[in-house]
């Protein structure tokens, strides 16, 4: 009896181990199914091929614990009269996954839409860096000039362009080195002028909690006043210290930006303001993103761009060529993270050398953009893990 009540008490304990197990394993299957799917469809937007995603709907994993007790008489001599306990058990686990393409007009226009500059700044404030950001992100920087307005490419074909692409990129990353980089939406003022008249005395009170409110005797006018955020602004100094009319100056120009823009202005007088700059970053779309890394694998390869002589120094000197390291070989890497077999030939990111950190990282990113990209997936049925005893 003792025997018994053990075998049904290790039971019991078995289950919550199976739980945790099951969990943790499907969990790191989804995880690589996807991380090799992101490299796959590089490896397509290097050949030119079109990209395709399946994911995971839903789960359903059912296991089933048995337990058996009994007695038999013992083998031989003069013990033949004595039963002997036997106790027997197994485990069974029965999972239904369901996978689903994902695919459809909502998806494709998420896929071919631009990232908004929210989403920048979210990686921003995860503290991604900044170089590695815009150089995956980031289609192009438009310098301003006065009135003029130069335009430079994140393409390594544009070999002008694509320098001081990168030059602008590890400036700011420099500055974001040395903590003086700052990413605050800019406050837009909005103001009205109304007559005294027009304004009751019992909604006086509720104008109040919203607007900035300033009567002027000359004219019996209220001047109504309202900060409202606008555009992302990245800057070497505090927005908070502007003036009035610089912050007016500001908002002039923040009327021309598009939701997929970023704004930058480095200014004199501020860490790393030797070298002043306005202007804004144009982002890409996520499939533009595969495309570029595709390229890493052809003749638009990125290269070794040196930081400006303003540019002050950047931490580790971390500067890679490329915005996200590749190995291509005839045989299975031994030594990478995962690995993805296309015509014969094997891709994997490089995860060793110096900059075995900067491509995790990199890959990371990516595997976030995707998540910020990807809609949610139908489900079928209710997702559950069962156990059955």
């Amino acid at each position: 009896m003792l025997c018994l009540f053990l075998l049904l008490t290790l039971t019991g304990c078995i289950s919550p181990i199976a739980l945790n197990r099951a969990v943790t394993a499907y969990d790191d299957a989804v995880t690589d199914a996807i991380s090799q799917q992101l490299l796959v469809n590089i490896v397509r937007a290097h050949h030119r091929q079109p990209v395709h995603f399946t994911g995971v709907s839903n789960i359903a994993a059912t296991f089933t614990f048995a337990a058996n007790a009994g007695a038999t008489p013992a083998l031989g001599g003069l013990a033949g009269a004595t039963l002997m306990p036997v106790f027997g058990g197994s485990l069974a686990e029965s999972p239904t996954i369901s996978i689903v393409p994902i695919e459809g007009e909502e998806f494709t226009k998420r896929l071919l839409t631009p990232f908004p500059q929210s989403k920048l700044t979210l990686l921003l404030r995860q503290h991604f860096d900044v170089d590695m950001l815009l150089r995956m992100m980031a289609q192009e920087v438009r310098l301003a000039d006065g009135k003029q307005i130069s335009i430079h490419r994140n393409n390594p074909a544009d070999k002008a362009g694509y320098e001081l692409f990168r030059r602008v990129a590890l400036h700011l990353s420099a500055i974001q080195d040395h903590n003086h980089l700052f990413v605050e939406p800019l406050l837009l003022s909005h103001n009205w002028t109304l007559p005294a008249s027009s304004i009751a005395p019992d909604s006086f009170q509720s104008l109040q909690k919203e607007f900035t409110v300033r009567y002027n005797n000359e004219n019996d006018t209220f001047a109504l006043r309202k900060l409202v955020p606008g555009p992302i602004l990245i800057t070497n100094y505090d927005p908070e210290s502007l003036s009035e009319e610089e912050r007016e100056q500001l908002n002039e120009s923040a009327r021309e930006w598009d939701v997929s823009d970023i704004a930058f202005d480095i200014r004199p007088g501020y860490f790393g303001g030797e070298w002043p700059m306005s202007g804004f970053f144009r982002l890409r779309s996520f499939h533009a993103i595969l495309g570029f890394l595709g390229k890493a694998l052809g003749q638009d390869a990125g290269y070794h761009v040196e930081k400006d002589v303003r540019t002050p120094p950047i931490l580790s000197n971390e500067n890679p060529d490329l915005t996200m390291e590749f190995m291509v070989s005839g045989t299975q890497p031994q030594d990478a993270d995962f690995s993805i077999r296309w015509n014969n030939r094997y891709y994997a990111v490089n995860t060793k050398g110096p900059h075995a950190r900067w491509n995790r990282d990199a890959f990371q990113l990516l595997f976030l953009l995707f998540q910020m990209t990807v809609t949610d997936l139908p489900r079928i049925g209710v997702p559950s893990i069962t156990i059955a005893k």
